[in-house]
């Protein structure tokens, strides 16, 4: 027998599909494992600007990717058809976050395992990831690093600007210096040793410093 009397036989005819019941179920735990998806996602975002509609993705990413597998599973020929239909599809959406990454790669996991009938595992799976990105998202905020913007006149308000956040912060690191004639621009990676800013008030006060700028820092952009 050849693979083309596979397909003229009576194998697929003789294949299990997939019962309303099945896809009800099925689909009922995917929006659920979705939405709980969708929750984490919103909880642990710390981006510049949350985006509803990404959300809302994940949740109709995991209910898709059951029902794209739902269908591969119950006929051989509609699979191979899906895959060359699948194979021609192109993302050009970018992604900025790369946490975003890891969430969209969750949702379609939970759709394929649900599919597969393993709902031990994607239930309990999606359970301990939420747990881990919570913990992870929910440390302390003064932790994360800041980008500090300083103007001042010269280089000796520069070394007092200098050795008062030495000794106010956990953390130091000059990253760019813009001089021009009577002015020069700091900018600084800062850690806080707790939530309190303070010092910015101070800073500003001191003989020299026109300005002093804050913002938290995510490696990418600053927000």
């Amino acid at each position: 027998m050849n693979f083309n009397d596979i397909f003229k036989s009576s194998f697929l005819e003789n294949m299990t599909s997939v019962t309303l019941f099945d896809m009800a179920v099925a689909l009922v735990l995917a929006f659920l494992l979705g939405m709980f998806i969708f929750l984490v996602y919103k909880k642990t975002f710390s981006g510049v600007m949350y985006s509803s509609s990404f959300g809302v993705t994940l949740v109709a990413l995991t209910m898709i990717s059951t029902l794209v597998i739902l269908a591969v599973t119950s006929n051989v020929v509609l699979s191979l058809g899906m895959v060359g239909a699948l194979s021609i599809v192109r993302f050009r959406t970018a992604i900025k976050e790369p946490l975003d990454i890891a969430f969209l790669f969750w949702s379609i996991a939970v759709g394929i395992v649900l599919a597969a009938g393993l709902i031990p595992l994607a239930v309990i799976g999606s359970a301990v990831i939420g747990v881990m990105l919570l913990v992870l998202a929910n440390r302390k905020g003064h932790a994360n690093p800041y980008i500090l913007v300083v103007r001042c006149d010269g280089q000796k308000s520069e070394q007092q600007v200098k050795g008062y956040l030495d000794r106010e912060t956990a953390r130091c690191v000059v990253k760019s210096k813009t001089v021009q004639r009577g002015s020069v621009e700091l900018q600084l990676e800062i850690r806080l040793r707790s939530d309190d800013t303070g010092f910015i008030n101070v800073l500003t006060e001191m003989p020299g410093v026109s300005s002093a700028a804050l913002v938290s820092y995510n490696g990418d952009y600053m927000g």
